[in-house]
């Protein structure tokens, strides 16, 4: 895959107000330059969850552009064409998405929803925190590809790895 411009990536979650939102923020700061994030949901919650803002400031990571929006949004004339489709959630993993012009690589990195957690404010925290984690940590593997130099059944392949790092919800066994 050679390219001299940013790499568009979209994350996708049914809700679009919490794991592809940070997703969509880890990105955009730790890619920044190669990469360009977005992010949106199948069912748009309409509001972004004020936890998914409230870690993400705590943790230094831009929110300002955050704001659930529709999946469509990406699949019209004049949107960005997405060199990567990443599905968050296994909700969205499983419905019908739109067809991405320019044929982008897509894979499946869904952990836990955060916002599903139930009880104190500290196990809310807690449950958004370990999911912005789990997200970081896939994120840093992905911009460290060699992208440019890697053929696209390679990339494709690595990138659906990372999909089944620490905190999956999905393992190749449940999938096969």
């Amino acid at each position: 895959m050679t390219r001299s411009a940013a790499f568009n990536v979209l994350f996708l979650c049914t809700g679009n107000s919490a794991r592809s939102i940070l997703a969509e923020s880890i990105l955009a700061k730790d890619g920044a330059g190669r990469f360009r994030a977005f992010s949106a949901g199948s069912r748009p919650k309409g509001e972004v969850n004020p936890m998914a803002l409230s870690v993400l400031e705590e943790l230094g990571y831009p929110m300002e552009q955050a704001r659930s929006k529709d999946w469509t949004e990406f699949a019209t004339a004049g949107a960005p064409m997405m060199d990567f489709v990443f599905t968050v959630c296994d909700s969205a993993a499983a419905e019908a998405c739109p067809v991405w012009p320019g044929q982008p690589m897509t894979a499946h990195w869904g952990i836990e929803d955060p916002a599903s957690v139930t009880g104190t404010e500290m196990w809310k925290r807690a449950a958004f925190t370990q999911a912005f984690r789990y997200m970081k940590n896939r994120i840093s593997v992905f911009t460290a590809l060699p992208i440019a130099s890697l053929e696209r059944s390679r990339l494709t392949a690595k990138i659906r790895e990372i999909g089944q790092l620490e905190g999956a919800t999905l393992r190749r066994s449940d999938v096969a």
